[in-house]
């Protein structure tokens, strides 16, 4: 258990800050494969117990595992942090992903980093820099080429969903940096809260959206398997370490990999191709990304609690170490359950409109 948690990770300088880095762009990088696992392997036409059921036993079993519940006022914060992330996150990608092509989608909820930018600024304290800003502009543009299509067709609903989504995860990833995590709870233990408070807001929404859901085959139990497994459990646990350890701001941009990752499996899987238009959209996201790695801006008053596990630890070794330090943006979503960029699956070669957004809307 003492590796996940968090222990791992804790040596200073660049090796030890990308070592976290890249443990916490697993996360973004399985939500990426979220489309394929949904249309190949899970029910059809079933988001909401696909949410429900990825995100439910994710958190019992962390839970078991960590077997502490939140105390005081870490009830509250519990429940603000699960809804934020992963409850209202959730049912709103899914109403965006029915009213929206996933181009779209998905280039709302890369514009997260930017509103990291700006939350950081009031609930951090944070100066941010130039660098991170100009970071979140091109990783947006780059996800709008890679993804985006000519004509795609704007709807107002989808529209203000997926805002309130991006919106919702951002300012969640900031409380969570914010916050950070009560004396003696490990982040197992956050993460198992969050996944739980959602999973038990998503469970009977799910069961009055959907009704009582169909018997599963075998298949089915396998995508589900990895889904709360690889896609859930360990992949929430990665980041929100990667939040803590990085700051929101750095963490957040390894979002960008979530649209990328889904991007490339269908051109393996699904024989897709890419324009030269695309592949600059790949190589700008790429780049922003890693610009958006830097260490991040000196609050510019005390944002972090003290006493809150392994940041108090590293802020009283180092006060400049990333772990007191944070910068601007978060997942795309989308950041973040469920992601929003995983609603984009490869945009060279989409589905027929009416075939395409039920399929999307299943994968968060």
């Amino acid at each position: 258990m003492n590796g996940l948690n968090g222990s791992a990770g804790r040596g200073g300088g660049w090796v030890g800050r990308a070592g976290i880095a890249a443990a916490a762009a697993v996360a973004p990088a399985s939500w990426g494969t979220t489309y394929l696992v949904t249309t190949q392997m899970l029910p059809e036409g079933r988001p909401m117990l696909a949410a429900a059921i990825r995100v439910l036993p994710a958190g019992l079993l962390l839970l078991a595992l960590g077997r502490k519940l939140p105390k005081g006022i870490w009830w509250w914060r519990a429940i603000v942090l699960g809804m934020l992330n992963i409850g209202f996150f959730s049912p709103l990608i899914f109403i965006g992903a029915y009213h929206l092509p996933g181009g779209v989608a998905a280039t709302i909820g890369a514009l997260q980093p930017l509103l990291v930018t700006g939350f950081s600024i009031g609930l951090l304290g944070v100066r941010p820099g130039l660098r991170p800003i100009m970071a979140g502009v091109i990783g947006a543009a780059g996800v709008a080429l890679l993804v985006l299509k000519a004509g795609a067709k704007l709807d107002t609903t989808g529209i203000i969903a997926m805002v309130a989504a991006t919106v919702l995860m951002s300012v969640g990833t900031v409380l969570t940096r914010r916050w950070g995590r009560p004396e003696g709870v490990t982040l197992v233990d956050m993460t198992a809260w969050q996944l739980t408070v959602g999973g038990i807001f998503l469970a009977p929404l799910a069961a009055f959206t959907e009704g009582m859901p169909p018997a599963l085959t075998g298949r089915n139990v396998i995508g589900f398997a990895y889904l709360v497994l690889i896609g859930t459990a360990l992949a929430y646990f990665l980041w929100f370490r990667g939040i803590q350890k990085l700051g929101a701001g750095p963490a957040s941009f390894l979002g960008l990999i979530n649209p990328l990752v889904a991007t490339v499996g269908g051109i393996l899987v699904l024989n897709q191709t890419l324009t030269g238009w695309q592949v600059l959209g790949l190589v700008l996201a790429l780049g922003a990304m890693v610009a958006g790695q830097g260490k991040a801006a000196k609050p510019a008053t005390a944002a972090a609690e003290p006493g809150t596990g392994d940041d108090a630890e590293q802020a009283a070794a180092n006060p400049d170490s990333p772990a007191t330090l944070t910068s601007s943006t978060t997942l795309a979503a989308s950041a973040t359950l469920a992601a929003s960029a995983t609603l984009t699956t490869s945009a060279a070669t989409e589905p027929t409109e009416t075939t395409k957004l039920p399929q999307l809307a299943a994968e968060a």
